[in-house]
C-alpha cells in the first residue's frame, strides 16, 4: 500500500531539477516537482497543493482536498496519543 500526504509547496530550490520546499502539516521536506509541472515554470506551483510520496509529489489537489486530508491525519494523531 502506498501513502501520500498533502503539502503545500513553499518555494523553488532548484528551477532546473524541479526541486522544491513543501510544508505538511509543520514538517518542511525538498520534494521533486518533475511528475506534475505541466508545461511551466516550477515557480508556478508556489502556493498551491500537491500529493507526495517517497518525496515525489504526484498530483496537483485543491484548497479543500488537501484541508480535509490534513484534518483527518490529526484525527488519527490525537488517536494514537490517546
Amino acid at each position: 500500500m502506498c501513502l501520500a500526504v498533502p503539502a503545500l509547496v513553499i518555494s523553488v530550490t532548484d528551477p532546473s531539477r524541479a526541486l522544491a520546499l513543501s510544508d505538511s502539516g509543520g514538517i518542511r521536506r525538498e520534494i521533486d516537482l518533475s511528475c506534475v509541472l505541466g508545461e511551466g515554470p516550477p515557480e508556478m506551483l508556489v502556493g498551491r497543493w500537491v500529493l507526495v510520496h517517497v518525496g515525489v509529489a504526484l498530483a496537483l489537489i485543491s484548497d479543500e482536498e488537501a484541508r480535509a486530508s490534513l484534518a483527518l491525519w490529526a484525527e488519527l494523531d490525537d488517536g494514537e496519543r490517546q
